[in-house]
Parts: structure tokens; C-alpha cells; sequence
């Protein structure tokens, strides 16, 4: 990776351009395409409303936000704004590896007439968005009392939120199942409340195109959650409730976001959530070379923690998979001399070329006093015994206590040169492009749920993950588990690994199973070999939120395709790799074996996990010449799935 995600800038500034901007008060795309209106209605309230593609996708709704009872959305004037534009591309990680942010922003001076206290109401306009923010100045604390930002959205749209009925869970770990409901009943679908989490995928009427709801960019100030109300209206909602929250000096919330779509290809490439977040502190982050990407080995869903000796052997294992990494999970620091363990086992590790992850609570790193002394501490004994990274559990919300801690781990985690991996957390919001330390979070329903009691995932789950919490964001999931697949096939947890975006993929599923198992050894050079991030994603025709998600990924020259069946019945699909060049080129298939079903599959060493194996539906493994232009029919079973892997063939 090396010093690539410091950005390069091809940016350009233009104060006050005029040329295709509309009269004050409205505001417009590079493209044309998306109008934003501002306004103060005869109820004397500030609001705004959105038009893509002639549609109104936002109609007329409430901005605003409440600082020490002075209410920004009532009673107020709006002055004339400074205009600006910028174009710049810059290095990310994920979905491809160049981003491009482009945009034209109106700053408007708002006067409250009542107390002639002023904010200022920033727009960016993207082709693909709309976001903006509120900066109230100031000295001292300043008490957010509430924000009244909102969205009243387009009727006859499909809205997507996730679900989670396990009693206060949902908006804490962000872990819920993704669902779809008329977007007029958001307030209503839910028997926990019309409180929802970020993002809110809507499917949009006619064809128009797709829409997300969501946030960007959250520091020094409370996450936003979305409460939904009659009349298809969200309105920002916060964990803090009616006690608000404190901030100390200039107020700049998070950005507030309506992303555009013309199709799911379009959704999954934008880059709109990390163009809303700074850039890296080239300070912080001089060095980024230990900032590396990769795959990692992980005893906890097969066989627990187990002892120092089970952790030596998991690294024995990463290096023998060609894996960057593996990560030790809770439990060892009760270990005798848990410290001195842990620098023999990083040694180990170092020697054998694998970097170890460390798991810690977050109540053992939390405390605020001295400016976060105590995770300063504990982060130098971490880089002290050879440690690369650590991942961080159970902050369970979104309060400002929380996120104010969540930027402290980056902070100061990049001073002593670790990676992070959040868990028990909210969705992204772009921190990772500030952060580039930060390669993953869960916010995520993943596949540890399979052995809970409201488990297993339904496929349909995993069949809209790509297209609803990835779109903002990394997620670690912690993917493939042929042991406990629940309703899905062997192919389909396979696939998981090309479909789902983590900058560090987190292997369930124990190395012995996925190398030595008498079906799975097969399709092992091709599992072990898919990247964590990607050079290039498309999405194919034929891609359904929770239907049926088709991704080809290019990482270097070799193309890797995902399929996810999302329903329980089997389905057929004409695969056309019109993503390659010209040339032959090798196909390596990872498929469902229809002729195979019900056959009984236990064989397992009973030693080397704790789970014996049944499937109705095994895999098979098959090679074959491809070029572009030879369409290949594929068989999904039901709940199944498909790898294939495309490596050009020199003459």
C-alpha cells in the first residue's frame, strides 16, 4: 500500500462561479441532474427539497438544529451563499483503488431572527448526492438540544432497513437482518419501534434509480439514527434523546446524505460516504507502511480461544494458507503472563511472516482521564510485544462518549503504527479514509450468528449485504463458514468472500477444514486466493436487493466473480464475462453440485474442528478455457452460489 493513501490532489477551488447556477436559494450538479432547493416555508421553518432526474426524491422537509435553545430551523433568514467547486481524485481501499470527488457547494449564512445568533448551512452537490451540514461557532460548551434534519421521501418506493428483535440490540451493534417494506410503512414495520439505523436503501418507483438515507463523516458529535414518522418522513434522531449532548467549542455536525443511483453498479462503485470525510493528517500517518490490507486466520467460531498452543498452531496455519494475518481472540490476556505469551507468540508469527491481531474490551481501554492515558498505555504494550493491530469490542452505541472514543483508538493507534478492527459498533461513516488505519467494522449481521439462538442468516440476508450496509463502508462479517452454513450452500459461503468488502477478511471457518477436507481441499487454491480489496468492482445484470447479487472483481489482472442466490429455490444465470479483455484466458469454478444433492458428506477429522459436516448440496470444482464473449450458464441451488476466478493464459 505504502504511501498511496496520502492523496494526491488534482483539485480545483472556483469562489463565486456563476456559469449554470440557477438563482440563490437553488442549487445544481455538475451533470445538471440533481436541483436542491432551500427555503423558509410560510410556516417560517427552513427547509429543502430534492429533484434528480425531474423526480422529486425529497419533497419539501424541516432542516434545523437546536443549540442551547436556539432553534436554526425556525424563524430564521437565510443570506447569500458562497459557491465553490471541487474536482480531486485521490487513493482508496475497497471497492476499487481511485476515488473521484466532485462537487459544487453553497455555503448560506443563517441568522435566527429571535436571538440574532448565526449558523452556517453547507450543500454539497454531487451527480450521485446531496449532503449537508450545520457549523454553529462558538466558545465554550455548547448543548445540542436536538436536530431536526429530515427527509420526506418519494412515495411508492421500496425502503431497506435492518432488523434486529433481540430486546435493545439493534441500534447498538447495528447487527440486524436486511428486510424491505413500503417506505410509507417505516414507522410501523418494526416491533421494537420506528427507531431505524443508517443506511436506509430505498428502492425507487419507474425505475428511476435507487437512494440511500445515511451520514458521513461523524466527530465530535452523537451518530445519527433515523426516526420515522407518518407521511414517509425520517427525521434525525440520537441516543442522548431529549438530554442532548455536549460540545465543546465550534459545532460541525456530521454530514447529512441523500445518495443517487441509476443502478446497483452505480451504488456499489460510490465513493460518496469517504469523499465527505478529510483527507489523512499527513502528520499522523507520515508512515503508512504498516497499513496493510489482508486475509486472517481466526480460531474463535470453530473452536473458541483455546490455549497459547492452539494460537501457535493458527499461525503455523496462516503462513501455510499464505495468509497476512491471524487474530487472537478474547480470553488470552487470562493467560499465565499473558504479556509475556503473547511477545513469544508475535515473535513466532514475525519469524514465520504472519502479523497478529489482538482482541480487547473496550471498558479496558475506555477511560477519558488524562487524555485516554490509559489506552495510550495499554496500545505501547501492544506495539511493544510485536502486536499489528487490535480488535476492539463491545462499545455497544452511538452516543458522543462513543464516537469521541472511537476517534481517540485511531489517533492514537496510528502513533504507534496499528491497525484497527471495530466491533459492537455503528455502520461506517467514512472514518477509514481519515483513518486509513482503520481496515474494518463489524456494524454488521455476520455469520457469528449462525450458532446463536436467533440465528442462522437467511440467505436473502447475505444476497443484500452488497447493496445496503457494504455501500457506506467495510464490514467484517467474518465470512465462510462451511461448518455451520445455515440455509446456504458450501458455493454460497464461498462466494460471500468476493462479495462482501473488508480491507481485513476475517476467515471463519477453521484453515484444517478449509485445506484438508476431502470436497473443500479442491477448491481450496481458489477460496484462499480471493483479495480483501479490489482494483475494480462491477456489478452484473441481473442483480436483485436480496435476490440475487452478481459482482466481477479485478484485483491485478485476474478477475474473480461472485454469485449470491438469495432465494430458496434454484435458479439459473448466463454468466457473460464481458468484463475481460481479449485473449484466452483459465476458469477456475467454485459451484454448487446439483447432481450431488443429499449426499452425506461427514468425514471430517473429528480433531480438527467441533462441527461434523452435512450439506444437501455440495461443491464442485471444474476448469475450463473462457474468453470474452462465451457466455457460461451457471445452476444456482437453492440459498447457493458461485466462484469463478479468470487468469489470463500467456502465449
Amino acid at each position: 500500500m505504502g504511501n498511496s493513501l496520502i492523496p494526491t490532489y488534482l483539485a480545483f477551488i472556483v469562489g463565486l462561479f456563476a456559469a449554470g447556477i440557477s438563482q440563490a436559494g437553488t442549487m445544481t450538479s455538475p451533470d445538471g441532474q440533481v436541483a436542491v432547493s432551500v427555503f423558509v416555508n410560510e410556516g417560517d421553518v427552513l427547509c429543502y427539497s430534492v429533484k434528480w432526474k425531474s423526480e422529486d426524491i425529497v419533497e419539501p422537509s424541516p432542516l434545523g438544529v437546536t443549540v442551547d435553545g436556539v432553534d436554526f430551523g425556525k424563524r430564521v433568514s437565510i443570506g447569500s451563499p458562497t459557491m465553490s467547486s471541487v474536482d480531486e481524485t485521490y487513493a482508496t481501499r475497497g471497492v476499487h483503488h481511485l476515488a473521484r470527488n466532485h462537487f459544487h457547494s453553497w455555503l448560506y449564512p443563517i441568522t435566527h431572527l429571535d436571538s440574532g445568533r448565526q449558523c452556517d448551512l453547507e450543500f454539497r452537490v454531487y451527480d450521485d448526492a446531496v449532503a449537508v451540514r450545520y457549523t454553529v461557532r462558538g466558545e465554550g460548551t455548547q448543548h445540542v438540544d436536538r436536530e431536526s434534519s429530515s427527509w420526506k421521501l418519494m412515495d411508492g418506493a421500496t425502503a431497506w432497513y435492518f432488523e434486529r428483535l433481540t430486546k435493545g440490540w439493534k441500534l447498538k451493534s447495528y447487527a440486524g437482518e436486511w428486510l424491505s417494506t413500503d417506505v410509507g410503512e417505516l414507522h410501523r414495520v418494526s416491533p421494537v419501534g420506528p427507531i431505524q439505523g443508517t443506511p436506509i436503501i430505498l428502492e425507487l418507483p419507474r425505475q428511476i434509480g435507487y437512494a440511500v438515507i445515511t451520514k458521513a463523516a461523524t466527530y465530535n458529535y452523537s451518530g445519527m439514527r433515523l426516526r420515522a414518522t407518518s407521511n414517509r418522513t425520517l427525521v434525525a434522531d440520537f441516543t442522548e434523546g431529549e438530554k442532548g449532548f455536549d460540545v465543546e467549542g465550534t459545532i460541525v455536525t456530521p454530514w447529512r446524505v441523500t445518495m443517487l443511483a441509476d443502478d446497483l453498479n452505480e451504488l456499489v462503485n460510490s465513493d460518496l460516504i469517504k469523499n465527505l470525510n478529510p483527507p489523512p493528517d499527513a502528520k499522523l500517518f507520515t508512515d503508512v507502511d504498516y497499513i496493510k490490507s489482508g486475509r486472517t486466520v481466526w480460531s474463535w467460531e470453530t473452536l473458541g480461544l483455546g490455549d497459547p498452543t492452539t494460537q501457535r498452531r493458527f499461525i503455523d496455519l496462516a503462513a501455510e494458507m499464505g495468509f497476512e494475518y491471524t487474530t487472537i481472540d478474547d480470553g488470552w490476556k487470562n493467560w499465565d503472563a499473558p504479556w509475556d505469551t503473547i511477545g513469544k507468540l508475535c515473535k513466532h508469527a514475525h519469524e514465520m511472516g504472519v502479523g497478529v491481531w489482538l482482541w480487547v474490551h473496550s471498558a479496558d481501554i475506555m477511560d477519558p482521564a488524562n487524555d485516554y492515558q490509559q489506552m495510550r498505555m495499554y496500545f505501547a504494550q501492544v506495539a511493544e510485544v510485536g502486536a499489528v493491530g487490535l480488535k476492539i469490542d463491545f462499545m455497544n452505541g452511538e452516543s458522543k462518549e462513543l464516537v469521541d472514543f472511537e476517534v481517540a483508538v485511531l489517533q492514537n493507534a496510528a502513533k504507534y503504527r496499528l491497525m484497527i478492527n471495530f466491533h459492537g459498533c455503528h455502520a461506517s461513516t467514512g472514518e477509514e479514509r481519515t483513518y486509513p488505519n482503520e481496515m474494518t467494522r463489524e456494524g454488521i449481521r455476520g455469520i457469528e450468528v449462525n450458532k446463536m439462538k436467533e440465528g442462522p442468516l437467511p440467505a436473502s440476508h447475505n444476497a443484500a449485504l452488497p447493496f445496503t450496509r457494504f455501500v457506506v463502508g467495510h464490514a467484517d462479517y467474518t465470512p465462510v463458514l462451511f461448518s455451520n452454513p445455515g440455509p446456504t450452500t458450501w458455493a454460497h459461503q464461498a462466494a460471500t468472500l468476493v462479495l462482501f468488502t473488508s480491507g481485513l477478511q476475517t476467515y471463519a471457518e477453521h484453515p484444517d477444514t478449509m485445506m484438508r477436507h476431502p470436497i473443500l481441499k479442491d477448491a481450496f487454491t481458489v477460496i484462499s486466493d480471493i483479495p480483501a480489496v479490489w482494483d475494480e468492482t462491477r456489478v452484473l445484470p441481473g442483480s436483485q436487493i436480496g435476490k440475487l447479487a452478481v459482482m466481477a472483481r479485478r484485483r491485478d489482472q485476474d478477475w474473480f466473480v461472485g454469485i449470491l442466490n438469495g432465494e430458496q429455490a434454484t435458479k439459473g444465470y448466463s454468466l457473460s464475462p464481458s468484463f475481460l479483455d481479449e485473449g484466452q484466458y483459465k476458469m477456475e469454478i467454485v459451484c454448487d453440485d446439483l447432481q450431488r444433492r443429499g449426499v452425506d458428506l461427514v468425514g471430517m477429522n473429528p480433531k480438527a474442528v467441533l462441527h461434523e459436516f452435512t450439506t444437501a448440496v455440495p461443491l464442485r470444482v471444474e476448469t475450463r478455457a473462457s474468453r470474452r464473449g462465451q457466455d457460461v450458464l451457471v445452476q444456482l441451488a437453492p440459498g447457493g452460489g458461485y466462484v469463478a476466478r479468470f487468469t489470463k493464459v500467456v502465449n
